[in-house]
């Protein structure tokens, strides 16, 4: 079922691109069923040129014809199209379990707008439930580690911090060659302040929390899709 309501999500951000647009493709198994779209309009003319935020999802398009570009040829694109493994009231988000979060940052923040597709299960009243995936450069680990995990403390987290492994134990790596740390918060009460504190970890690449970026999510439920705008202030 859940399956079915991330197409159904996708297929309505579908509907708001239009020809000629430069497009960010996420990556994950709801950016998939929109890819996968995406291909078809392709294949019957559609005319758009797309960065991809990681290998997976590039390999993807290449496979449906998609055309793709980069961030080194296109200096600004239209629009983002992405998952999230978290989505509060305000549309702020927790993403990096596909482990791309880099990359997904990058490219949203190039973008003149993020749109979130998603099932109704990702729809939370206060981050933190997901764990937080924080990127980090391998040399060091150990101290990054005893640092990120300090600043859990200060933050309240009820659970762990845990070195991402594959499917069979090896340590996982994302596209650009670093490593991922989950952080077991349960809830992130000051979601902007815990961002500042990463980020000042001189090992920490990057982190997967997304303020203040999504302008729009399409929320695929029991009862149809759910469009939810940005709050403004």
């Amino acid at each position: 079922m859940n399956d079915q309501l991330k197409r159904q999500a996708a297929a309505m951000a579908l509907s708001q691109i239009q020809p000629g647009m430069r497009l960010g493709l996420g990556t994950g198994s709801t950016a998939r069923h929109f890819v996968d779209l995406l291909g078809e309009k392709v294949a019957q003319g559609f005319d758009c040129l797309c960065v991809p935020t990681s290998e997976a999802t590039a390999e993807q398009a290449r496979s449906l014809n998609i055309p793709l570009s980069d961030l080194d040829t296109l200096d600004r694109l239209d629009m983002t199209i992405d998952g999230a493994d978290e989505i509060d009231p305000a549309l702020n988000l927790i993403k990096g379990a596909g482990g791309a979060l880099l990359r997904e940052k990058i490219v949203a923040a190039s973008s003149d707008a993020m749109i979130v597709i998603a099932d109704g299960s990702k729809l939370v009243q206060t981050l933190g439930r997901f764990p937080l995936p924080v990127e980090v450069n391998i040399f060091g680990l150990g101290a990054t580690q005893r640092s990120i995990a300090d600043v859990m403390a200060a933050h309240g987290a009820t659970g762990e911090l845990r070195l991402r492994v594959t499917s069979d134990g090896q340590t996982y790596r994302t596209d650009g060659g670093h490593l991922i740390l989950d952080a077991f918060f349960g809830r992130i009460s000051q979601p902007e302040a815990l961002s500042r504190d990463l980020l000042d970890i001189a090992g920490v690449v990057q982190h997967g929390l997304f303020l203040k970026m999504c302008k729009m999510a399409y929320v695929a439920t029991a009862d149809g899709v759910i469009t939810l705008p940005a709050a403004t202030n």
